[in-house]
């Protein structure tokens, strides 16, 4: 979704570093529904009683703003190529599978998994765990989805330090 996002920037195409750039916002907005979810738009992103509101609501100015401010550090191209990487990266390819690919795995590994993460799910998290030897798994509980990891920055060095420091 976000890459046809982007397709459909009428600049996309040129050879010029702002091409694509209104599509990227695009398709930032629609990465950040799936990146915070729900309960961290309703925890954060929540409107004033205003019966005769009908523009300007803290959901969309906050989903524009991020299209803005990625789009300022950004490549559109290299955003779409970076999407494509993630689609097309298959760990157990040439590796007899995933589960053979993971298994081969000998250094210290550390899984987190984020509670309210739709991209990376606990479920693929616990895979992970299951299928690399001698992994560990922490549990991280957050209602920023995805973003947890940026969010609870706090919590997430309570379960790093310790791995890191060898405990």
């Amino acid at each position: 979704s976000q890459r046809m996002a982007i397709e459909t920037d009428p600049s996309y195409g040129d050879c010029d570093q702002e091409a694509g750039k209104k599509g990227m916002r695009v398709a930032r907005s629609i990465g950040l529904l799936s990146y915070r979810g729900s309960s961290a738009y309703n925890a954060t992103q929540q409107e004033n009683d205003n019966f005769f509101k009908v523009a300007g609501f803290r959901a969309t100015t906050y989903q524009q703003y991020q299209g803005e401010k990625l789009s300022r550090r950004f490549n559109a191209y290299s955003y779409y190529r970076l999407s494509q990487a993630f689609d097309s990266h298959n760990i157990g390819r040439y590796r007899g599978g995933v589960e053979n690919a993971l298994a081969s795995i000998q250094c210290p590994t550390l899984v987190v998994g984020i509670s309210t993460d739709i991209i990376f799910p606990v479920s693929d998290q616990i895979y992970l765990y299951r299928h690399i030897p001698r992994a560990q798994l922490h549990l991280l509980s957050s209602e920023f989805g995805h973003d947890g990891f940026l969010v609870e920055s706090d919590k997430l060095n309570d379960i790093l330090k310790p791995f890191i420091n060898g405990k």
